[in-house]
C-alpha cells in the first residue's frame, strides 16, 4: 500500500500532461468543492468523514450559497495512492466542474494534486498533507497549505526538547514523502540546535509490526526516539515501544505528528507525558469549544487540527468569492492572500505568496490520568509559538514564486 517513489513520480508526470494549454476557469451557477481524503485507512480518523463534515458545516453555516451561487460538496477516498488521487481529481476538474479540492492527506498524493490543480487553474487548499515541500520547491500559485507542515511540527518540538537536554535522536520514519520530509526537517532542527542524530530506520506506510524498528531505536541509546509518521502507524509504534519498555529504559518518545484522535484511541494512561505539537485544541477558549461541541455531535469525536482547519479554510474561501463576486481561481487566490484569517482556528493568520498560511502553533503535553476531568480532557498547554517563529521563513523554502515576486 506504500506509495513508491516511482508511483509518485508517475503521478506528478500524469498531473503535468498537457501543461498550461489546458488551463481553464469555471463560469457557472455552482461553486463546487471536492473533499479528497482518506476514508478507509490509517488517516481516516484524523481526516476522512470528519474532514467532509467540517467542510459541510462551513458551507451550511455560510448559508449554502455565495453570490447567489449554490455551494455543493462532493467527496472521494484516494486510498493513499497517488494514481488514484490524480485520476479522481482529473475527473472532477474535467467532467464534474469542481472549483477547488480540499484536504488531501498523504503528501505523496497531495503533491501531484497540487501540480494538477495548477495545470487546470483551479484551487487546492491542503489541510491533511504535511510535507513542507508543498510550499517549498514544489509550491504553486494555486495551492494554500492551511493547517500544519513538517517544518513547523519539527521546529516547535525539536527546539524545545534539545533545549531541555534531550539532544541525541533516533528516527522511526514512514518511508514516503511525508515521513521523509518530517525526518529531514526534524533532523535539521536538532542539528541546528546543537543536538545529534544517531540513526534512523524506515518502515512501509500502514505497518502493523514495529518490533524490529523499536529494537533498533532502543539499541541506539538515543535520548529521544522521534516518530516521523502519523495516524495508525504512530499508534502502532507507540504501543510496541511501550511493550519493549523504551520509556522505562530512559528514552523519551516523541510523536512528531500526533492527533487528538490518536491520543484518545491509545488512552491517557498510555500517552501521559507525551509531547505533542498541534495547530488546534478543542478546549482552548469559548470559540473552540463551541465549534468542537457541534462537530462532536455530528462525528462522535472532537475535531483534529486538520478537520478544524478545513472549516476555517472553507469559510475563508467562500468569503473571498463573496468579496470579489467570482470563483475564478487567480482572483480568489489573490483575495485570500490579501485577507487576514481571524476565526476560532487562527488569529491574524496570513497566506504568504508561497501558499503557506501562517498562524500560531502550540506545544502540548498529554495530561496525567489524575489531571484529566473528562473523556477528551487530554492536553495541557506548554507553549504558544507565534506563526512567524513556528513556520519556515519565506526565503528559506526554495519556492520559485518567492524569487519571482
Amino acid at each position: 500500500m506504500r506509495p513508491s517513489a516511482q508511483a509518485l513520480a508517475a503521478a506528478i508526470a500524469l498531473a503535468a500532461i498537457g501543461g498550461t494549454a489546458q488551463a481553464q476557469t469555471i463560469s457557472d451557477d455552482v461553486v463546487k468543492i471536492g473533499v479528497l481524503t482518506d476514508m478507509s485507512s490509517l488517516y481516516a480518523d484524523a481526516t476522512g468523514k470528519g474532514s467532509l463534515v467540517a467542510v459541510q458545516m462551513a458551507v451550511e453555516d455560510y448559508g449554502g450559497k455565495v453570490k447567489d451561487k449554490k455551494v455543493e460538496v462532493v467527496s472521494a477516498d484516494h486510498q493513499n495512492k497517488p494514481d488514484v488521487g490524480v485520476n479522481i481529481a482529473r475527473n472532477w476538474y474535467d467532467n464534474e466542474k469542481v472549483d477547488a479540492i480540499f484536504d488531501v492527506p498523504t503528501s505523496s498524493v497531495a503533491l501531484p494534486i497540487s501540480a494538477l490543480t495548477r495545470e487546470k487553474n483551479r484551487i487546492h487548499i491542503n489541510s491533511g498533507g504535511g510535507s513542507s515541500d508543498i510550499t517549498g520547491a514544489q509550491c504553486s500559485p494555486n495551492t494554500v497549505h492551511w493547517t500544519y507542515d513538517t517544518y513547523a511540527l519539527s521546529n516547535v518540538a525539536g527546539k524545545a526538547m534539545v533545549k531541555r537536554g534531550e539532544d541525541t535522536w533516533f528516527f522511526i520514519t514512514a518511508d514516503y514523502a511525508f515521513g521523509q520530509a518530517l525526518q529531514r526537517d526534524a533532523a535539521n532542527v536538532v542539528k541546528e540546535s546543537g543536538g545529534k542524530v544517531l540513526g534512523e530506520v524506515r518502515h512501509p506506510l500502514n505497518s502493523s509490526d514495529f518490533s524490529s524498528f523499536v529494537l533498533q531505536a532502543q539499541a541506539s541509546k538515543a535520548k529521544v526516539v522521534g516518530l516521523a509518521n502519523a495516524g495508525g502507524d504512530t499508534q502502532n509504534a507507540l504501543k510496541q515501544a511501550a511493550e519493549f519498555g523504551l520509556a522505562q529504559s530512559g528514552q523519551k518518545m516523541i510523536a512528531l505528528l500526533m492527533e487528538i484522535t490518536d491520543v484518545h484511541s491509545l488512552g491517557i494512561k498510555s500517552t501521559s507525558g507525551l509531547t505533542v505539537t498541534d495547530a488546534f485544541y478543542w478546549d482552548m477558549n469559548d470559540e473552540t469549544r463551541a465549534f468542537s461541541k457541534r462537530f462532536n455531535e455530528k462525528v462522535g469525536h472532537m475535531p483534529t487540527m486538520i478537520q478544524a482547519g478545513l472549516y476555517s479554510a472553507t469559510m475563508h474561501y467562500l468569503k473571498a468569492i463573496e468579496a470579489i463576486g467570482t470563483d475564478e481561481a487567480p482572483k480568489v487566490m489573490e483575495q485570500m492572500r490579501a485577507t487576514p484569517v481571524n476565526d476560532f482556528f487562527a488569529k491574524n493568520g496570513k497566506i504568504r505568496i508561497d501558499g503557506r498560511m501562517v498562524h500560531d502553533m502550540y506545544l502540548f503535553e498529554v495530561k496525567k490520568p489524575e489531571e484529566s476531568k473528562g473523556d477528551w480532557d487530554l492536553y495541557k498547554l506548554i507553549a504558544t509559538v507565534p506563526g512567524d517563529e513556528a513556520f519556515r521563513p519565506l526565503d528559506k523554502g526554495g519556492c520559485p514564486l518567492v524569487k519571482s515576486n
